[in-house]
């Protein structure tokens, strides 16, 4: 199995991908890498090139780049080139730190949509905190479309149930849908129409309305909602964990000497949840609905999550996520022309 890799894209490029990579080529033996990026920078960081080709990519898409005209112009960037392999073949997947914009537009323009879904969904995954059977959940969409029709939910909600029984092993994965209230009549009526077909469809295993308080608490195995929901949640999910670690560490830091020894006995404690709030150990973010996996991490990823990323890559691979996808809505193709009509 081959992983085409941008080495140039993400804060710590190229040095803490290439270290990724080795860390996961050295994990993984039936994982080959394609490490596509600028020769003079990239050569002199490999340790040890075994089961890793450095494919020489002259242009680099920079963060700040406006994504399609940087796809569509920079012919020969590293983002470009290593999506240009999974679609002639070359390799099997698409890794990328760099601008998520164009990772996703070169998914979209070069690898390609599964003929059938009309929106691919950007996928990552969560933790579930203190619930001994679960340690996490999927949701999509979480960024890939500002403007989505609730047809596209009801295909994430496909998508995310093969997603989660490649990759997380959940044989009967539960769906819910993410909405404000978890009532069947409640929520606008795009909400309503979606909560409805999702409930009459016999080959998901849908649990009804799922409220945002309740995500971390393991209410469903994947949640589905529209990209500009989904991303606003995923950012509040964030931007709430720092800010209670920050705000737990100024209390202690202002609290005087007896605050500090005690801060000092509960480190262990605070670690411990640090950890358990930190999604990157999952991996990244997955464009699923391409006719390959297509996998965008954190501009700040370094060496380690790119090891964990690679994994997630593997399951994917490994189980062929891809082909059951496309063989469903080949299969289905019918059924989603019906439900595409109805929920116009």
């Amino acid at each position: 199995m081959k992983i085409a890799v941008d080495a140039m894209g993400g804060d710590y490029a190229p040095d803490e991908i290439v270290k990724g990579v080795e860390l996961a080529r050295d994990a993984y033996p039936d994982l080959e890498f394609l490490l596509y990026g600028q020769a003079d920078k990239v050569q002199p960081l490999l340790q040890d090139t075994t089961r890793i080709t450095l494919k020489p990519a002259e242009e680099v898409i920079a963060m700040g780049d406006e994504p399609v005209r940087a796809v569509r112009r920079k012919k020969h960037s590293s983002i470009v080139l290593a999506a240009t392999a999974v679609k002639e073949g070359e390799a099997d997947a698409f890794f990328s730190a760099g601008n998520t914009g164009a990772v996703l537009t070169a998914g979209l323009l070069i690898v390609g949509r599964i003929k059938g879904i009309d929106r691919p969904g950007l996928t990552t995954t969560l933790p579930v905190l203190r619930k001994p059977d679960q340690s996490s959940f999927v949701m999509l969409d979480v960024g890939a479309n500002a403007d989505t029709k609730p047809f596209n939910v009801v295909q994430y909600a496909i998508m995310g149930q093969y997603y989660a029984q490649s990759v997380m092993h959940v044989a009967h994965p539960r769906i819910g849908l993410l909405n404000n209230g978890t009532e069947a009549d409640k929520g606008d009526k795009a909400h309503r129409a979606i909560h409805d077909t999702l409930a009459g469809m016999d080959d998901i295993h849908f649990v009804g309305n799922v409220e945002s308080r309740e995500l971390l608490n393991g209410a469903a195995d994947v949640v589905v909602t529209d990209g500009f929901t989904g991303n606003a949640t995923l950012k509040a999910i964030e931007g709430t964990a720092l800010s209670m670690l920050k705000l737990i560490k100024g209390e202690i830091m202002s609290g005087g000497l007896g605050g500090k020894l005690g801060a000092s006995m509960l480190r262990p404690v605070f670690h411990r949840v640090r950890d358990a709030m930190d999604y990157s150990q999952y991996g990244g973010a997955v464009l699923l609905g391409l006719k390959a996996p297509v996998v965008k991490t954190h501009g700040s990823t370094k060496a380690e999550t790119v090891k964990n990323t690679m994994g997630q890559i593997h399951e994917l691979l490994a189980t062929d996520s891809s082909r059951q996808m496309i063989n469903y809505f080949t299969d289905h193709a019918e059924q989603m022309a019906a439900l595409k009509e109805t929920l116009k």
